[in-house]
């Protein structure tokens, strides 16, 4: 390292940047399951709306590749990670003020809730992309396994804070109240944000930064370089049935636990957040294990595929809960998916970090960003086909239980097959490569 080379990020910097991440988690959570919850269960209004709603903020995040090569033009990504945030935190307040709209003038808040979501969609990916970015080049190789697994667990930790805290404040429900609730997180979200991008630039600027429009040229040419590789293609299809299993009960599990349970709004927000409990602990139970019981210690790819099918039996155990009703130990389902979603994503992500460098050299923002918009695609998708099915299965069938019942069925047999693809994963590729020959050392970089 010359004497000019900047520093990588510290642990302190990786936490910090992990303040966004929570941030983002936090503002995300409320409009993704408590306005869902609301429109369906206070307002009486089709589950497909908060389905397609939130599939309108998966969509605008497919321009995270964009985004991010965007950030690279001024060499610094704190600007759009707060810029981001910002129109992230502006949106989940319209959207729950739009939500209280449709008490009273339905059309009027069905389009602010659109413009509302497109604003939600924009300031995650802006945010969220040049926040990857900045991880992806500013951490050392051997700290970005590490790194990613930290910004993950707070991102789940700001759900479960702000599902926890949100879900005592919303009770008894109020439109008012459900517009304060929303406006105090996202100015929580805004300071948090803005300490942990303080500075950080300017003291550990990225290593090996080079200037923008060096790189412009290079966008599209790059990303099909990308995609012609072999083990970035395969995991990103990977990751977009995975996902699909993963996301496609997220829109319907509180509309699910009012109907069928008749919990309350703040007990089924409280409910989300025992999910987000269970899924950081089955994340941090992955790295205890591997560390302190070396017996038991398993390859990425095996975590990957144990966490699919033991997601696929916790789904098959809420399609049972549907069918039993409030006898069935609700609560403790849906810890039991929060756990092994949690074991699936962490492995995923180890998974991702080993992968980021493979294949086309100064790629790793653009393979990172074709993976994120492989999930974003996903889950938009997997929401609005989990609410679609819900009410078409509402609606064919003589009993609400039983439709539930089959939604999360459908869900666990996808958790089965993202298995099955799990096991690719990694795996050599045989003869040429399918695109052409692999890259010279001259089109790979230095």
């Amino acid at each position: 390292m010359t004497p000019n080379s900047p520093q990588p990020l510290s642990w302190t910097g990786i936490v910090r940047l992990g303040l966004v991440q929570f941030a983002l988690g936090a503002v995300v959570v409320l409009t993704t399951s408590t306005l869902n919850r609301v429109m369906v269960v206070e307002l009486a209004l089709p589950a497909t709306l908060p389905g397609f709603l939130v599939g309108i903020h998966y969509a605008m995040q497919v321009f995270r590749p964009r985004l991010g090569h965007g950030s690279d033009l001024g060499g610094r990504r704190a600007p759009w990670i707060i810029g981001g945030m910002a129109v992230l935190a502006a949106g989940g307040v319209l959207a729950a003020s739009a939500t209280v709209l449709m008490a009273t003038e339905l059309l009027a808040g069905v389009a602010l809730a659109i413009a509302a979501f497109v604003m939600i969609g924009i300031g995650v990916g802006a945010a969220g992309t040049s926040l990857l970015v900045l991880l992806a080049k500013r951490t050392s190789p051997e700290r970005r396994s590490a790194a990613a697994s930290i910004t993950w667990i707070m991102t789940i930790a700001g759900f479960i804070v702000t599902t926890a805290a949100a879900g005592r404040a919303l009770d008894p429900f109020s439109g008012p109240r459900l517009v304060a609730v929303s406006s105090v997180v996202s100015m929580i979200a805004m300071i948090l944000t803005l300490a942990g991008v303080w500075n950080i630039e300017s003291k550990t600027p990225a290593p090996g930064m080079r200037h923008a429009r060096t790189r412009d040229a290079s966008f599209g040419e790059g990303f099909r370089e990308v995609w012609r590789e072999p083990s970035t293609r395969r995991f990103a299809i990977f990751i977009f049935i995975s996902m699909l299993a993963y996301s496609a009960q997220d829109l319907i599990l509180e509309p699910f636990a009012g109907m069928v349970f008749g919990m309350t709004p703040g007990e089924t927000t409280q409910l989300s957040g025992v999910q987000h409990t269970g899924a950081l602990t089955g994340m941090l139970l992955v790295p205890a294990i591997n560390m302190l019981m070396p017996a038991w210690r398993m390859r990425t790819t095996a975590w990957i595929i144990a966490g699919c099918l033991a997601s696929a039996l916790a789904l098959t155990g809420l399609a049972l809960a549907a069918l039993v009703g409030p006898p069935w130990p609700l609560r403790l389902s849906v810890l039991m998916l929060g756990v092994t979603n949690g074991v699936y994503a962490i492995a995923a992500i180890g998974a991702m970090m080993k992968l980021v460098d493979s294949g086309h050299r100064n790629r790793e923002g653009m393979r990172m960003g074709m993976w994120g918009a492989a999930q974003a695609i996903s889950f938009g998708i997997g929401g609005f086909i989990g609410t679609l099915a819900s009410d078409a299965a509402r609606r064919a069938l003589p009993s609400l239980s039983l439709s539930y019942s089959l939604v999360f069925a459908a869900e666990a047999g996808l958790f089965v097959l993202a298995a099955c693809l799990a096991a690719r994963i990694g795996r050599p590729s045989t003869g040429k490569h399918p695109a052409g020959p692999m890259p010279s050392p001259a089109n790979q970089g230095a």
